[in-house]
């Protein structure tokens, strides 16, 4: 799965463990989620698109 996390993070200048933070997980968690290692739950895929004010369509693609 794709998304575009990394880019989301950088236009607010926040460090992985600032978006880890406001996620409720580890910066591995972000890190692995960036690089398309770890494909997020439902529902931290929802956190996600709140977080950034944004449908999880637009952040997240196959």
């Amino acid at each position: 799965m794709n998304n575009r996390l990394k880019v989301l993070r950088a236009e607010r200048n926040w460090s992985q463990a600032d978006l880890a933070n406001a996620l409720g997980v580890s910066r591995q968690t972000v890190n692995a989620l960036e690089t398309g290692r770890y494909d997020p739950s439902l529902p931290l895929a929802f956190k996600i698109a709140h977080v950034f004010g944004h449908p999880i369509e637009s952040i997240f693609s196959e």
